[in-house]
């Protein structure tokens, strides 16, 4: 048991911070300020080392070291002696993050969070490194240990210490260089080849590392993978693929898609997703629960919702059911548990309450026996594998099944209905039991480029579902930004406590004008399509690198800021998509719907950049896999224009009607006779006979106008 250390009443400079995590630093003896123009030039002045620790409202493992150092009287007084201490929220600051996330890789091998880095008062690493324990433990030293060694090597071989910064600082900027990032990760430049081909070649690697028994990639820890499964769902809807590729494809989506929503990673009481499992089954997860991984997550299954899984219709609606139902979840737990007054939405769920990791989540089958009847526990525990001796800490249990519930209720004797009818009642009874206990911590913080993937997470469930109510919250949270985190017509990164600051990063922007052309799939809108072209100059005037020998997209907006020690390019799909790969996408859209060759010309470059990598290293460029094939595959428009004479649910019917199936490769537009596109693709299309009329596009040819559901359907 951690030593219960007193909190101390005097709040440091991070008090009037907006971050939540920054503020649960407030209190701590350490003398931390943000990162901020005030610390660094105390650095510079008092000639100090600085100690710079990132991490984010939702890490257990952050809580941890704040418990065991940074609220400890002694290890404060070392860290306030000897150096200048600056906390960091990553998802604030993301631009740091990424820079210094690089180095702690390059120093130690691997990375993680709390991230500690120590840097010169230029900001240059002088020594990296995560999570660091009170004591000698498990082979790493003590984080009282580090602090001494670095403030002595500061003070005794300050020379050594400086041109060792040095040499780190330009391998950080020479990997950032575009002209010598494939020399950096030891691949070969080729010419670049845009082809089908390049994406079942990237696949058929990504497919090797496929856990053939519990899906996903590799073994444990076991993360989603979201980028892997959109490009699986394209592999398997598209003409050019062989039948093996596309068994491929089926199996990888299928297996994992089920698997993930059968483990305890997936919260089956409240809806949505922990951050990722500790284990290769997927069955005891790292609770956090993330904005971005339920944004993408929902997106993922709904989309796959749409496509024909089986030749068996029975068969086919099942399987699209139960993943619609993993959807919903998950968009009730963003609305329920994540959603502010306002409607945007907040950024995560703590792993912890009351101290421990999962407290909130598990159940022990004493708990479950004292809420329902004797019968129904012990049908409630078969079902979702609670045990005397538990899957996780102390007897308890996360929640999880071991195949799907049409499955199940065969397995007890039962049909479907029954078994919902069965199982929901006690669902409610547990999920009303563990609503009195002491929640996770909230960060309620509102990030931009978060928001925006979660506005396309429910426009996807509106495709899918039809449910207005989606609809609505995505157009909510959208002008929440607008109205919020807009400023002069640019882009700003967080808001929290009425207070929007920062200046966007490439991410923000591309999500958000991702976001806003999705809205534009399912809805006419002048004032979204506006703010999608001015947004979109703006992006391309702030992070394009626009002078020749390098190309791709900056991170960061500014040409040079001072609290930088280099301009970081957006490089890689991770937890979440790369700013670029979603720029791509944008340009190769917005071309499509204006025939603004600037545009694709754009793309390409990119393409060229990272034409041999992404093929060879698939699992970090997933996203710009899924580009490409939007720019490999012909595609079509579809334009919906809406009579002024239907009734509102005879126009929604035609917009469901396009998107009925998934086609990531076609653009969709809707329009009215109020909405002022000023667009090429519009010319000489209108509504036919007083009912709204679809007009289908490909190769610069468009065909014959539909104006019936029944042929909209059997054409697409």
């Amino acid at each position: 048991m951690t030593e219960t250390k007193k909190k101390s009443t005097t709040a440091n400079r991070l008090v009037n911070e907006t971050s939540t995590y920054l503020q649960q630093h407030a209190y701590n003896p350490v003398d931390w300020y943000p990162w901020g123009e005030e610390a660094l030039e105390r650095a510079k002045a008092e000639e100090k080392p600085i100690l710079l620790s990132i991490g984010y409202a939702a890490c257990h493992w952050c809580h941890v070291m704040e418990h065991e150092s940074f609220e400890d009287e002694e290890t404060a007084a070392l860290m306030n002696a000897d150096f200048i201490n600056i906390k960091v929220d990553r998802e604030e600051r993301t631009d740091l993050d990424e820079i210094y996330m690089k180095a702690v890789q390059l120093m130690t091998g691997h990375g993680g969070w709390p991230m500690t880095v120590f840097l010169t008062p230029e900001l240059k690493p002088i020594f990296a490194g995560t999570y660091f324990p009170p004591d000698d433990r498990h082979g790493m030293p003590s984080f009282r240990k580090i602090l001494s060694g670095v403030s002595r090597a500061w003070k005794e071989k300050r020379m050594d210490v400086l041109k060792s910064a040095d040499e780190v600082t330009e391998h950080l900027i020479k990997f950032e260089s575009m002209g010598d990032l494939k020399s950096v990760l030891d691949l070969e430049s080729d010419a670049p080849d845009f082809d089908f081909g390049s994406l079942n070649r990237a696949f058929s690697l990504v497919y090797k590392y496929l856990d053939d028994a519990w899906g996903g990639i590799g073994s444990a820890p076991k993360f989603p993978q979201p980028f892997c499964l959109a490009l699986a769902m394209r592999i398997l809807v598209s003409d050019k693929s062989t039948e093996e590729q596309k068994d491929n494809a089926h199996h990888f989506l299928t297996l994992t898609l089920d698997k993930m929503a059968y483990g305890g990673m997936h919260d089956h009481l409240g809806g949505g997703f922990a951050r990722y499992s500790v284990d290769r089954k997927w069955l005891i997860p790292h609770f956090e629960k993330m904005l971005y991984d339920n944004a993408l997550l929902a997106s993922i299954y709904f989309d796959a919702s749409r496509i024909k899984i089986f030749e068996d219709e029975a068969e086919n609606k099942i399987k699209s059911d139960y993943w619609r139902e993993v959807g919903r979840g998950i968009l009730a737990f963003v609305k329920a548990e994540l959603g502010t007054e306002d409607g945007a939405f907040y950024s995560s769920l703590d792993a912890d309450s009351e101290g421990k990791e999962g407290e909130f989540y598990v159940w022990t089958p004493e708990e479950i026996e004292a809420l329902l009847a004797e019968e129904d526990a012990r049908l409630f525990m078969r079902v979702y594998g609670v045990t005397d001796r538990g899957n996780f800490e102390e007897g308890k249990s996360a929640l999880h099944i071991l195949m799907a519930p049409h499955e199940l209720a065969r397995d007890l004797d039962m049909t479907f209905e029954q078994f919902k009818e069965r199982i929901e009642p006690m669902k409610a009874k547990l999920l009303a039991k563990r609503a009195q206990r002491v929640r996770p911590g909230l960060d309620e913080k509102v990030l931009t480029s978060w928001n925006s993937l979660m506005i396309s997470g429910f426009i996807a469930g509106y495709k899918a579902e039809q449910d207005p109510d989606y609809l609505k919250t995505a157009t909510d949270a959208a002008d929440f930004i607008i109205e919020n985190l807009m400023k002069d017509g640019r882009l700003l990164r967080t808001w929290g406590k009425g207070v929007a600051k920062l200046n966007g990063y490439l991410d923000d922007y591309a999500y958000f004008i991702q976001a806003l052309l999705d809205i534009l799939e399912v809805m006419p809108s002048s004032r979204y399509m506006e703010l999608v072209h001015s947004l979109t100059e703006t992006m391309l005037e702030l992070f394009y690198d626009g002078e020749g020998d390098k190309g791709g997209f900056y991170y960061t907006g500014e040409k040079s800021q001072a609290d930088l020690i280099l301009r970081p390019r957006s490089h890689f799909d991770g937890s979440v998509p790369s700013g670029s790969s979603v720029a791509v996408t944008d340009l190769l859209r917005l071309y499509k719907l204006t025939a603004e060759k600037r545009y694709l010309d754009r793309a390409r470059e990119v393409f060229g950049i990272y034409s041999d990598i992404m093929e060879k290293r698939p699992e970090q460029f997933g996203n710009l896999l899924c580009a490409l094939d939007t720019y490999i595959e012909p595609g079509r428009e579809v334009v919906v224009v809406l009579s002024e004479e239907e009734a509102e649910p005879d126009k929604q019917e035609m917009i469901f009607a396009v998107h009925e199936k998934f086609r990531p490769g076609d653009v969709f537009l809707i329009t009215d006779s109020r909405s002022q596109y000023d667009l090429s693709l519009l010319s000489g299309k209108s509504v036919l006979a007083n009912r709204s009329t679809v007009y289908i596009c490909e190769n610069h040819a468009c065909q014959e106008p539909l104006d019936s559901i029944e042929k909209v359907r059997q054409v697409l």
